[in-house]
């Protein structure tokens, strides 16, 4: 885990020192960065599993060393796709700081309500569930970075940040491909889980469990949201970061 840090700590650095210069060769450099910390990070997700036999999804500790490679995974193929180098000042440190708060936990032996994690329901829930939450994660990034765009717009500053951004344009799509693609895993994990539950107990929902009805929040934020994209009535209506700490 500590190589794994050092190399997405240089990749932050690197991210936000080209947000700050906007270097050419600093852009490069924090691609390799956090290519191969992304690498490694799989290669040590592979050793647990084989270590343990499942995915280290089981605990907090393990969610979130997870979920980091997730993400960072997310981000490194929309850096490709739309050649938004600069996203990765907003994301990357995130991920980051994630595998810190992963890191500083506790290790905790053994599956969790050993009952049911070992169902493949169980697996498909978290799965569909960690993905979706990338995808809103990067898309939390980019909607960031649009609104401030957008404030550089109305106040008609265009400044060096305004020039080192992606185009107000490149970040609505951004925002809308994860939506599109996360919309439908979150609902999916929803299902899955829903499925899960009934299966467990015999009940479809638990309407006393918090987890549930923060799940179903942000579904419906995310659906609301998203129906205004569908129409075409909601372009420039970012998702709120509120909607992934929901999540």
């Amino acid at each position: 885990m500590y190589l794994i840090a050092i190399l997405y700590g240089a990749a932050s650095f690197a991210y936000l020192y080209y947000l700050a210069r906007t270097t050419p060769a600093m852009a490069a450099w924090a691609h390799r960065l956090i290519t191969i910390g992304f690498v490694v990070h799989l290669l040590s997700v592979i050793q647990l599993f084989t270590t343990t036999g499942h995915l280290p999804i089981t605990t907090l500790q393990e969610s979130l060393f997870f979920l980091s490679m997730i993400i960072v995974g997310v981000f490194i193929l929309f850096e490709r796709i739309f050649k938004v180098a600069v996203l990765g000042s907003f994301i990357v440190p995130l991920a980051m700081l994630m595998l810190a708060v992963s890191s500083m936990m506790h290790s905790v032996s053994g599956l969790q309500a050993a009952g049911y994690a070992g169902s493949r329901i169980y697996w498909v829930h978290i799965l569909l569930a960690f993905l979706s939450y990338a995808m809103f994660t990067v898309s939390c990034g980019a909607s960031g970075m649009y609104l401030l765009q957008q404030h550089f717009l109305k106040k008609k500053r265009f400044g060096a940040m305004f020039h080192k951004l992606p185009a107000i344009e490149t970040l609505d799509r951004i925002s809308f491909y994860c939506l599109a693609i996360g919309f439908p895993l979150l609902t999916m994990a929803i299902l899955a889980g829903i499925i899960r539950l009934e299966l467990m107990t015999g009940r479809l929902w638990n309407w006393s469990d918090p987890k549930q009805l923060w799940s179903l929040l942000t579904w419906a934020i995310y659906a609301v949201i998203f129906r205004n994209y569908h129409r075409k009535a909601g372009f420039g209506m970012k998702i709120p970061p509120a909607g992934v700490l929901l999540s």
